[in-house]
């Protein structure tokens, strides 16, 4: 099995996609990474999918990616003495540490005192995904007096916002640890950490995961903004998570945002993940809105190495028509003479060092070329992310002697990951290259492959090497 698209699809589970059955299904149909949403479900839920994906991989001889998505910091108020109530725009409220005191129409409860720590005068609260805004007026370490600006119904344990300061939190709560613990000895394949700031955040996970997994970074705060280029130095992968991203500043500015850090991510060459609400009415209805294909269409444009199904595949009516339709859209996409001149239009120039040069030198050689394939012999998936970083337009065949590394490729747009044994020569590895593009039917006797690797074999980091060849 393979895939004729270049772009990968992220598909998350959950009560709508449980069932084995669905989860092959949703395999079959195009889902190359499958996410496990911590947030929700319990460890005995979660295992028991990644339980499936495993003998799903062993009985199709596919790798398949899985990726644990950790809740991170969540922010609420406490609760209100006698139901919800309803705040005027321009009262006043009164946020404390009081969670003793029920709240009413005046005050209630904010059990965070890192958030009084870090607030100031001026700075804005948003509440209930963004639906009341609320801007301090005075503070102190155990409360702010606020003036409402945005006004309406408000309930028990509503989520909380700061769009306007980096919080003193760290990125991952006791629940995370416990939830990420628990992952590690599930083999999952990739960590997304949720609420990323800065940098620190992704090495502070990095310590606990020791390369187990790859740490994607998810960006959905201001902060994480503008600490972007150290962000995406840090972190194996990012995620432009655009739900609450498009709570902690205005709507218009997430077309632009997104398309900064998936240009920031290719031109690093880390893998990058546009996500949420991508066929949202999918959770209702058979087919997505126009908009919505074309969201997910401009995606593709910018060269995202995946999309991400949320709510749509886990809790929707029509998970495997999701998935379907994602795969659909990216093909019809991919198949667009424009997609080609985006592709090089967006195209940064590589670093001055080997790794780079050789991946270049790869795409250079496809565009005069026209191989049937293009071969990365590796261990760690170095040489493959180099190759795809340039965006070939031929097939890129990831192989690698590490289980490991065929499971994380399956995020990195154009690979065909493929495991195989370990090599001791150019000439072994030559030889394995050319069987394994024929066996997975890129090309047949006579037909040019460009195989790039790195020697000594085995050691990470070393893509150095650079071989056409001709399929025998």
């Amino acid at each position: 099995m393979r895939r004729i698209r270049k772009a990968k699809i992220v598909a998350t589970l959950g009560p709508a996609s449980a069932d084995a059955a669905i989860i092959e299904k949703l395999f079959e149909v195009g889902a190359d990474v499958f996410r496990l949403n911590f947030s929700h479900g319990s460890h005995a839920d979660h295992q028991a999918r990644v339980a499936t994906i495993r003998e799903i991989e062993k009985r199709t001889g596919r790798p398949i990616a899985i990726l644990l998505d950790l809740q991170g910091p969540k922010l609420r108020i406490g609760t209100f003495a006698d139901g919800p109530i309803h705040l005027e725009a321009g009262a006043t409220f009164r946020l404390d540490l009081d969670r003793d005191t029920p709240g009413s129409t005046d005050r209630v409860a904010l059990p965070h005192p890192e958030i009084f720590a870090a607030l100031t005068e001026g700075s804005d609260l948003l509440l209930d995904d963004g639906r009341i805004r609320l801007k301090v007026t005075a503070c102190s370490p155990s409360h702010a007096v606020t003036q409402v600006m945005t006004g309406g119904a408000l309930s028990d344990r509503k989520g909380v916002n700061v769009p306007d300061v980096v919080l003193p939190l760290s990125a991952l709560t006791e629940k995370d640890h416990t939830d990420l613990a628990f992952g590690l000895t599930l083999d999952i394949d990739w960590v997304a950490l949720s609420f990323v700031q800065r940098a620190e955040d992704i090495l502070q996970v990095k310590e606990i995961v020791q390369g187990k997994a790859g740490v994607v970074a998810k960006l959905e705060k201001p902060a994480a903004i503008q600490a972007l280029t150290s962000i995406v130095a840090a972190a194996d992968a990012i995620m432009v998570a655009r739900g609450d991203l498009g709570v902690e500043m205005p709507a218009e500015k997430v077309p632009s945002i997104q398309k900064r850090i998936v240009r920031e991510c290719r031109s690093a060459g880390k893998p990058v993940i546009v996500a949420t609400q991508m066929l949202e009415s999918m959770v209702q209805a058979p087919v997505p809105t126009r908009a919505e294909a074309s969201d997910v269409a401009t995606a593709v444009y910018d060269g995202a190495d995946a999309v991400m199904l949320s709510a749509e595949s886990a809790a929707g009516a029509y998970p495997v028509e999701a998935v379907q339709m994602m795969s659909n859209i990216i093909l019809q996409t991919e198949a667009d003479p424009y997609y080609r001149q985006s592709m090089a239009a967006s195209h940064t120039a590589p670093r001055p060092d080997a790794a780079d040069a050789i991946g270049f030198a790869v795409s250079e050689i496809v565009g005069l070329l026209n191989p049937a394939a293009t071969v990365a012999y590796t261990s760690s998936g170095y040489s493959a992310l180099r190759v795809a970083r340039e965006r070939p337009s031929a097939p890129i065949v990831g192989i690698t002697p590490r289980l490991s590394t065929s499971r994380q490729l399956c995020l990195v747009w154009g690979v065909h990951a493929v495991l195989s044994h370990e090599v001791s020569s150019v000439l072994e590895m030559s030889d394995l290259a050319s069987q394994t593009v024929a066996d997975a039917g890129f090309g047949t006797s006579g037909d040019m492959i460009v195989i790039s690797a790195g020697v000594p074999f085995a050691v990470s980091g070393t893509t150095n090497l650079l071989k056409i060849s001709t399929l025998p």
